[in-house]
């Protein structure tokens, strides 16, 4: 079976970099508040891109 999104390109690679980006973020054990900004700016940038196609 094919899975599908509905997610454009830039969504995808969004999707991929908060997968590795939180990955490397739950294996540490303990996020810094460098990698929580990180994580928040990716959220802005999918829900703005989600809003302004």
């Amino acid at each position: 079976m094919t899975l599908m999104l509905g997610l454009d390109p830039l969504g995808m690679a969004l999707l991929v970099l908060t997968g590795v980006v939180s990955t490397l973020t739950v294996v540490r054990g303990r996020a810094t508040r460098q990698q929580a900004g990180l994580h928040l700016v990716l959220a802005a940038a999918f829900i703005f891109l989600a809003a302004n196609p």
